[in-house]
């Protein structure tokens, strides 16, 4: 660096191969060296000049083979701000044209010229030697525009397409010239070309097109001359896109295409006839071919494999990129230009059917169309944007420097590939802010290294890219979309009532209300309902009453139409949309919940959470919930908010998982919902628990414990099902017996209130019924007073019922000695006495005939009919009840594991345990599914209707009438099973 002295900070280097920059300097008398300092005023700006190129070494050695030729070149830099900043840019940047306008002389003054570039090309350009000139001409000063003027990337692939343009014409031309008659022939621009977004380098895609099999010969004469015309001018011409690519005709007819097309051409095919504009020729023929072909084109998504097509071809592109330059590749590779076009293609083929403002071939103009129609987020649309401009750019400067095709960024080896990287940073503007210089034209990145700012907007860039093409490319409703027929796809009021008839709304003018409701108005809103409404409608179909979904979608949209979030949830994240059409359609119970709690529906989003939450989070989170807030009231309405979400997420993952493609990733089952209920509704007395111990002013030293009874013991709960309980205290030292049953009454009775109280939030009732005594006992007792009712008054029916105790919450050792306390009792040492099981048998009978309700149909009745619920649970609590103290297993407060237990005692053989269990589970979970459909308790199937093709759609369990078949198959055989175990 020492050699060439002041003139390092204008980047200059001494390589010690090449050309002195010192001496080139002096040669062109820009440079003083004795006194180190530009020779004069305009030798200062040249030299500025030259500092700020991409390459200023390159510049300088290709400023002095130019001025070798036409010394006059320095006076015109010197005196022309314009041409000084062109000329040196283009230099700086691009070896091939500083090759170029070294080997012409002349030719770089048409960098002064005014009109378009592609003007350079026309047709007084009588030969294929001034073609091509004319095609550099016009290719240097579209570079000059893009390098040095700041023209936009969009312009610059809109010229650089616009001169092949005139390019492909002016080569139609001559070749005619080589046959004897002109054939109606059109050239139609396919690929880049065609969507006006060429780079510097890059094939030219075509398809020509004849009129008639009398045109063919001539045609492909001239078809053939202008490939081999363009070739030596600018480029190859790329045939490969035309039906069969290179095994079929180069040229075809009008007719031969259309039966292609309609016959045999692939989804690819289709996606590439996206970008086709008819380009030289006969353009009425090449209009015609457009026009023939475009209704095959928006009905091409609408094929089975369509979408899934695409998605193939992209992995399949992915895969050809050589591993050591994947991650490089800024075309093909993760994160690259072919993400950004794949995703917006896919979304023009599915949504393009129905909105003719998507059909453009420009991707840029497509992802403009796509956010204004409400199809992407403005700020994914946006992003997109900056990362194809950013991605072309960085494109467009690698092609430049050789005008080589070349895609990818050069590795950052320490060698010559760093300084091509440095380079090419450069060249993208990341420029160091120098002291001589000043800011310059520098951008991102000033007074940092270029190319660590170049890579961090780079890495960026594509990694925004990647997010957001598996965003769209893979968005769930993009498939749903797809499967909707194009006449579908319009909600005008007309085509609209139609296919809401066609779908089987009963009442479509009540539907066409909420339509018009829903989509009315030019709002951003209204344009993502008009996207998401198509889907929703036909998913509301697939539902036994499709206008009770619709009506649950305008409820839902009402309430959340302010919310941001909103519709770009559903429109953008997964299969959410979706999800809540099973959702609403399906269940009167979690819309409920959804219309108390819009943000719920987040939970849709993502399979994570769907997961059902375990005991210990949920009551940490309940607890922490409660402990915000000093007042009683407010504080368990706060736990209260907590279960209604729970409620929520229970529901929703227990409604999906027989949803096929839109089930969560770990779908649950019958056991598993219980358990979910069953440790919701232990944190949440838990937590309500902490409450009313301090709201009734209880010590600390003061225990109370609250043990589950029933199916909350058995951890066998149903959505809307009540808390059974029992109350359990014991007395604080030195405390009156009266001053604690207080204390215990009061933490019980205020429990039980603000639990129930009326809410926004679903009640938790708490049941205390199956205490000693019944309703005629008191509420709560303290663990002695169990202790001497349990040794004199007990009852076998309470003996029965403790089965199930379980401790829910409070304090863990007074539930740990009332256990103790009533095991001898639930599993009595001797077994049950003959008047015993008798009694349990009469019990038995007397509740099936009274407590069935009036009218009820007992082979229906999941609860109390015959083979249902209670009559597996009687059987199973009847054997533990009388071997639970011999054998460990049947001590379980849950159904199915004691049965299992009893099984493996060989207390029943394995083929009574499967029709027992299958009963059992079958018939909770139609329980569970008749809540969702009703929104309320609700235990009879019926034998026809909504309803029981409600429950058979929820279950998974296909036609209606052969689901009841089953149903009733299943619990005759469990009857039959009960009759001869029960009453052995």
């Amino acid at each position: 660096m020492a050699g060439i002295g002041r003139l390092a900070r204008f980047g200059f280097t001494l390589a010690a191969t090449g050309p002195d920059p010192v001496a080139l300097l002096r040669g062109l008398r820009l440079w003083d060296p004795d006194a180190q300092r530009p020779v004069d005023e305009e030798g200062a700006l040249i030299l500025e000049q030259l500092g700020r190129a991409a390459d200023p070494d390159l510049a300088l050695r290709q400023l002095h083979r130019i001025c070798e030729r036409e010394p006059g070149v320095i006076e015109r830099l010197g005196a022309d701000e314009d041409l000084r900043i062109r000329l040196l840019t283009v230099l700086g940047a691009s070896s091939a044209l500083g090759d170029q306008l070294a080997a012409q002389a002349g030719q770089w003054q048409v960098l002064g010229h005014t009109v378009p570039p592609r003007y350079e090309v026309h047709s007084g350009l009588a030969d294929v030697p001034a073609l091509r000139q004319g095609y550099q001409r016009g290719l240097l000063r579209i570079a000059a525009g893009d390098l040095a003027d700041g023209v936009d990337v969009e312009t610059t692939m809109a010229e650089i397409t616009a001169l092949a343009d005139a390019t492909l014409r002016a080569a139609y031309r001559i070749a005619l010239g080589r046959v004897a008659t002109r054939p109606r022939l059109a050239v139609i621009a396919m690929g880049k070309c065609g969507g006006d977004e060429l780079n510097y380098v890059s094939d030219v895609d075509v398809i020509f097109v004849a009129a008639e099999d009398e045109d063919l010969s001539a045609a492909t004469t001239v078809a053939a001359a202008l490939m081999e015309i363009c070739g030596h001018v600018a480029w190859p011409v790329d045939a490969a896109l035309r039906p069969e690519g290179g095994r079929g005709p180069l040229v075809r007819t009008l007719a031969s295409h259309l039966a292609y097309y309609k016959r045999w051409a692939r989804t690819w095919e289709f996606q590439a006839l996206l970008k086709a504009r008819p380009v030289a020729g006969d353009s009425g023929l090449g209009k015609a071919w457009l026009a023939a072909l475009q209704p095959l084109v928006w009905h091409a998504a609408e094929r089975p494999e369509a979408v899934e097509d695409v998605r193939a071809m992209r992995r399949r592109i992915i895969d050809q990129v050589p591993r050591n330059e994947i991650e490089r590749e800024i075309k093909r590779g993760p994160g690259g230009l072919r993400d950004i076009e794949f995703a917006v293609q896919l979304l023009q083929l599915v949504h393009g059917r129905g909105d003719e403002s998507l059909r453009s071939g420009n991707s840029l103009r497509a992802l403009r169309s796509l956010v204004a129609g409400g199809y992407v987020g403005r700020g994914d649309g946006e992003a997109l944007s900056k990362a194809y401009r950013f991605l072309r750019n960085v494109e467009h400067r690698l092609q430049l420097q050789r005008l080589r095709r070349t895609h990818t960024v050069p590795a950052d080896d320490g060698g010559a590939g760093t300084a091509a990287l440095r380079w090419l940073a450069r060249a993208m503007n990341y420029k160091r802010e120098e002291p001589a210089l000043g800011v310059g034209r520098s951008r991102e990145g000033a007074g940092l290294d270029p190319v660590a700012a170049f890579r961090a907007d780079w890495v960026t860039h594509a990694a925004e890219v990647r997010r957001l093409h598996a965003k769209l490319l893979y968005r769930p409703l993009l498939a749903a979309v797809a499967r909707v027929p194009a006449d579908g796809l319009s909600l005008r009021a007309e085509g609209a009532r139609r296919r809401l008839e066609l779908l089987g709304y009963a009442d479509p003018a009540g539907a066409l209300r909420h339509l018009e409701a829903l989509t009315a108005g030019v709002s951003r809103t209204a344009a993502i309902q008009r996207t998401l409404l198509p889907v929703l409608l036909a998913e509301f179909a697939d539902a036994p009453n499709p206008d009770a979904g619709l009506l649950a979608y305008r409820q839902v949209s009402d309430t959340m139409g302010s919310t941001p979030w909103y519709l770009r949830l559903l429109r953008d994240e997964g299969p959410v949309a979706l999800r809540l059409a099973r959702v609403l359609d399906s269940s009167r119970y979690l819309t409920d919940l959804l219309t108390r709690d819009p943000e719920a529906l987040r939970l849709l989003a993502d399979d994570t959470e769907l997961a059902l939450r375990i005991r210990e989070p949920l009551c940490d989170g309940l607890a922490a919930a409660a402990a915000r807030h000093p007042d009683p009231r407010a504080a368990v309405a706060a736990v209260r908010a907590m279960r209604r979400r729970e409620l929520f997420r229970i529901g929703c993952a227990d409604l999906l998982s027989g949803a096929g493609e839109l089930a969560p990733a770990r779908p649950v089952d019958v056991l598993e919902v219980g358990q979910g209920l069953a440790d919701l509704t232990d944190a949440t007395l838990g937590a309500a628990l902490a409450v009313a111990r301090q709201a009734a002013g209880a010590p600390p030293e003061f225990r109370f414990t609250i043990i589950g009874m029933g199916r909350l013991g058995g951890a066998e709960l149903s959505y809307p099902s009540d808390a059974d309980v029992l109350f359990v205290y014991e007395p604080a030292p030195g405390m009156r017996d009266d001053e604690a049953n207080g204390v215990a009454l009061a933490i019980a009775e205020q429990l039980r209130t603000l639990l129930s109280a009326p809410a926004p939030d679903p009640p938790l009732g708490v049941d205390a019924d199956l205490r000693p005594e019944g309703r005629q006992g008191p509420l709560v007792r303290s663990l002695a007073a169990y202790q001497r009712y349990y040794a004199t008054w007990s009852q076998i029916w309470e003996a029965q019922a403790l089965l199930r105790a379980r401790p829910v919450a409070g304090d863990a050792d007074l539930a740990h000695r009332f256990t103790a306390l009533i095991d001898p009792i639930r599993y009595p040492v001797d077994g049950l006495r003959r008047e015993q099981i008798t009694e349990i048998r009469r019990i038995k009978a007397r509740v099936e005939s009274e407590r069935l309700p009036r009218g009820a149909d007992p082979l229906t009745h999941t609860k109390l009919g015959r083979g249902g619920i209670a009559d597996v649970e009687w059987t199973v609590q009847l054997w533990q009840l009388r071997h639970g103290h011999e054998i460990d297993a049947l001590r379980s407060t849950r159904t199915l594991v004691a049965l299992r237990a009893a099984h493996e005692a060989d207390l029943v053989s394995v083929e009574d345990a499967e029709v027992l269990d299958t009963a059992w589970t079958l018939c909770s979970r139609v329980r569970n599914a008749l809540t969702l459909i009703r929104g309320r308790a609700v235990d009879q199937l019926p034998r026809h209707g909504d309803e029981l093709a409600g429950v058979a759609r929820i279950l998974a369990a296909g036609d209606p009438g052969e689901f009841l078949d089953e149903y009733l198959k299943t619990t005759r055989r469990a009857r039959a099973a009960v009759e001869r175990l029960f009453h052995a």
